[in-house]
């Protein structure tokens, strides 16, 4: 399969860019530790965007794996998860903080350190907004790639450090034309007081074409019914 792009989103690095439908984009932790940070919007409406509650509800599900798709706000699939090597990502965690961040790896800045400051979540986030068009209030929730939040009988949220394994992969599958934006920095929930720096692969390849009996189709009801609207929205473009 003809590899039609790849980048490494190096530790504290970021990158926006519109996907076309129909591709799949392969993240690797190059090491162990890895947490990628992805906002989704329909590249040509950038008011739809995913939506975390209705993808979780719909899918009776707290975290994401293979066979979940990633729902928008107009009930359509902006993508699916259609390979996995790792059964959980963290889907409630958020990103990092400006204020976050200096507390627990100690203030930085680019003044200072210059490319080697350590940079937020939101700082990443709100620039590459920025940079589509979009802005603060353009914010959204966020898919935590390569990390697991578990919660216990009493909701309290833990964060498992062993959980990414080096040259683990996940693999998404374009289902409309995307805005996507990555940060490679900390899960919030990270108890590690060093800044983690674990680089990224993303890779992105023509998909095969979709057809009823695919796996993610089929994974819950609510998802064929997810496809349906967004086959419908492109039928009749």
């Amino acid at each position: 399969m003809t590899k039609i792009f790849s980048k490494t989103i190096v530790p504290g690095g970021k990158w926006s860019g519109k996907i076309g439908k129909g591709k799949l984009i392969r993240f690797t932790a190059l090491e162990a530790g890895a947490n990628l940070s992805l906002m989704m919007y329909h590249a040509h409406d950038l008011s739809e965007r995913y939506n975390m509650p209705d993808t979780l509800k719909a899918q009776h599900t707290f975290h994401l794996t293979k066979g979940n798709v990633l729902m928008s706000d107009n009930g359509r699939v902006l993508a699916s998860i259609t390979s996995d090597s790792l059964g959980w990502h963290d889907t409630v965690s958020g990103y990092t903080t400006r204020e976050g961040t200096d507390e627990k790896y100690g203030k930085t800045s680019y003044q200072e350190l210059r490319n080697d400051w350590l940079r937020s979540g939101e700082e990443n986030f709100a620039m590459e907004l920025v940079r589509n068009g979009l802005s603060l209030r353009d914010m959204a929730p966020v898919v935590n790639l390569f990390s697991k939040v578990k919660t216990d009988d009493k909701g309290n949220l833990t964060y498992c450090l062993d959980h990414c394994k080096k040259n683990d992969t996940v693999t998404l599958r374009t289902e409309m034309d995307i805005l996507l934006i990555v940060s490679n920095t900390p899960n919030p929930l990270d108890p590690r007081t060093n800044y983690p720096s674990v680089p990224v692969a993303m890779e992105m390849l023509p998909a095969e074409p979709v057809d009823l009996n695919d796996y993610c189709v089929n994974y819950r009801p609510e998802n064929r019914r997810a496809f349906e609207n967004t086959w419908e929205y492109y039928a009749l473009l």
